[in-house]
């Protein structure tokens, strides 16, 4: 969930949706909103602040009729605008049955002790919330481009003993790291991360998001009793904001690359499925609902011949399957043995 919407009538200025054209040299000219946007798709009702609270309300009404659990809300430090929209977003959530998870992104000078730092700051104002994401009595957070950091670095802070760990203090957290490349998983477990996602919507863009490879890192999950988390998305489109990378693009055929997305995640057995995205419309990877629109210069795209809400629907319809699994996978432990032997 990305919180890092802003607009003049709320916020005084226009942030992200007027986001650059990422050339790779020149200049790199903005958007101007709201006719123009940096995304291939417009939002059904038009661009947003991320602080509004009526639009707080909206999508976790919406993430509740898609079935989703938690918000895994992408955070860049306390000055980020994402920091402001909490405290609305942890209220709306508790509303309507949700949780909230931190997905940390590589703020400036990210490392093991500045993350140590930023657990401390966002656990001492959430940490007692209701709505706050916990997985085996521990708050959870995904760490965005966790090899960006080296693994002895990581395993300072979630390894115990270490010199700044977090383990068996009050900011033991079940960390989530990224799975990028194929060795990644050695590195993960090194580093002492508790499980690993792939995030990223384009299959075969990484080791990591290629479904194909699912079952090695779902192995690899259960040999190292790490939780793995693979991530599943609607389709891909970014050549507003990156007319270079056409080779990245998915189609959404009508639904279809959703389906297999999510087949494949249930094929390995998932306990955790990330949806990549609720609304990030840069990459157009969302599942908000979508509507027609047309500036002078672009038609953009739509979800046409499905609704605006099918994506929310469909989310719902795979949840549930996701959900049936688990518990006849729960039923099957409480009655063991049970399957062929």
């Amino acid at each position: 969930y990305y919180a890092w919407y802003a607009t003049p009538e709320v916020d005084g200025h226009w942030e992200h949706w007027n986001h650059e054209i990422l050339l790779h040299e020149g200049e790199r000219p903005r958007y101007q909103p709201p006719a123009e946007i940096g995304a291939n798709l417009y939002p059904e009702g038009g661009p947003y602040s991320s602080r509004d609270p009526v639009t707080i309300d909206r999508h976790c009404r919406e993430l509740k009729r898609a079935g989703c659990g938690v918000l895994v809300v992408s955070w860049w430090g306390p000055q980020d605008g994402g920091d402001a929209a909490l405290p609305a977003l942890f209220a709306a959530a508790a509303r309507h049955g949700l949780e909230i998870a931190f997905h940390i992104e590589p703020f400036r000078g990210r490392d093991a002790a500045s993350t140590r730092e930023a657990l401390a700051a966002l656990l001492a104002r959430w940490g007692e919330n209701a709505a706050l994401h916990r997985r085996d009595g521990r708050p959870v957070c995904y760490v965005y481009d966790s090899y960006l950091t080296k693994p002895h670095e990581w395993a300072r802070l979630l390894t115990p003993g270490s010199d700044l760990t977090i383990r068996g203090t009050d900011l033991d957290a079940f960390v989530i790291g990224l799975w990028v490349q194929a060795g990644d998983g050695a590195a993960l477990a090194a580093g002492g991360f508790d499980g690993f996602y792939t995030y990223f919507a384009t299959d075969g863009f990484t080791h990591g998001s290629t479904s194909a490879n699912w079952p090695e890192l779902a192995a690899f999950a259960q040999e190292h009793d790490m939780l793995f988390v693979p991530c599943v998305g609607p389709g891909y489109s970014d050549l507003r904001i990156r007319p270079w990378n056409p080779a990245n693009q998915r189609s959404r055929e009508d639904g279809g690359y959703y389906d297999r997305q999510w087949q494949a995640a249930l094929d390995v057995a998932a306990k955790v499925v990330g949806v990549t995205t609720y609304n990030e419309w840069h990459e157009g990877t969302q599942i908000e609902p979508a509507r027609a629109y047309a500036s002078p210069d672009f038609v953009y795209e739509t979800y046409a011949p499905r609704e605006p809400e099918w994506y929310l629907d469909r989310t719902r319809h795979w949840v549930t399957q996701l959900e049936a699994r688990s518990a006849l996978s729960a039923s099957c432990v409480a009655r063991a043995p049970c399957g062929p032997r």
